[in-house]
């Protein structure tokens, strides 16, 4: 990690096609999600606390505990940024700094093919994967303790409700189709061990996930999804969620015709980080909730 929390916080961005992004799903969650940005500021917000001298305190303590390496911060901030990274290699920059212009997907389709939908499948499993083991790392509990982290999906606000919504419909329905979860329980059951080990995400994050092997691995990946979609399908259903629905949200941001949600979805792995953005606002809260219990 060669970047503290504070910087990382602070160089976080208060406007860019990943908020954009995120915004349009404000329907899903009224008012869940502010952009919290700036490490001094996110003390504030989250405690409440004017007072200089221990807004200075807490955010030294933050600090202390991001950087004790027997603790799991440092481990969920990568596992946050690497499911991110690896939608990247297509230019992201070029296209995240139009902010506030309508992007055409017609100059785009050029660049980038929709991944295969087992691609797809396995790129989703993993970032939920990602999830669960960060919130493990972030609250000092075994990485494979699936029923803690179900048990608190019901308890998730803010910008970790938002960051798993966003799953849900930018790796879920706009790819996949209102039928995701059933599809990709049958293609993640469908994939072997090979297929998995010729992922790039999982290459990157395998050594963070349960199991002694590819094979032990994909299980625990199946496992997970699996337990999830119970929370899954409750949202799509409560909320009315469809993949019409979510792409007419985005329109703010991105033009695109509607035949073309396949693409869409290659559109917003390419040119987001929702997981790095706000998985870097959720581990500051954390650190800034204990640090400020702790003075």
């Amino acid at each position: 990690m060669s970047k503290s929390i504070f910087e990382l916080v602070d160089e976080l961005p208060t406007n860019n096609l990943t908020i954009s992004a995120l915004r349009s799903l404000d329907f899903v969650a009224p008012g869940e999600w502010q952009n919290v940005v700036g490490f001094v500021n996110t003390i504030k917000t989250v405690t409440g606390e004017d007072d200089e001298e221990l807004i200075q305190q807490i955010g030294d303590r933050a600090v202390y505990l991001y950087n004790d390496r027997s603790q799991g911060y440092q481990r969920a901030m990568w596992l946050y940024q690497s499911v991110d990274k690896t939608d990247k290699a297509l230019g992201a920059a070029a296209l995240a700094n139009k902010v506030g212009e309508k992007i055409p997907l017609l100059g785009f389709l050029n660049r980038v093919t929709p991944k295969a939908d087992k691609a797809q499948t396995i790129d989703l499993c993993l970032k939920l994967v990602a999830e669960l083991v960060a919130f493990c790392q972030i609250n000092g509990i075994p990485g494979d303790s699936i029923g803690d982290f179900v048990g608190s999906l019901g308890e998730y606000s803010g910008e970790s409700f938002i960051r798993m919504a966003a799953l849900v419909c930018f790796d879920g329905l706009i790819p996949l189709g209102p039928d995701f979860i059933n599809s990709a329980l049958s293609r993640i059951n469908q994939t072997s061990p090979q297929e998995l080990d010729e992922n790039s995400t999982f290459q990157n994050i395998k050594n963070e996930i349960p199991g002694n092997n590819s094979s032990s691995k994909l299980n625990f990946i199946g496992e997970s999804f699996n337990s999830v979609s119970g929370w899954m399908s409750d949202l799509v259903a409560s909320k009315n969620l469809t993949p019409q629905k979510v792409a007419s949200n985005l329109q703010n941001v991105v033009d695109f015709a509607d035949d073309k949600l396949d693409y869409l979805a290659a559109f917003l792995d390419v040119s987001t980080n929702y997981y790095e953005h706000t998985g870097t606002q959720t581990l500051a809260r954390r650190l800034i909730e204990r640090a400020s219990a702790e003075i």
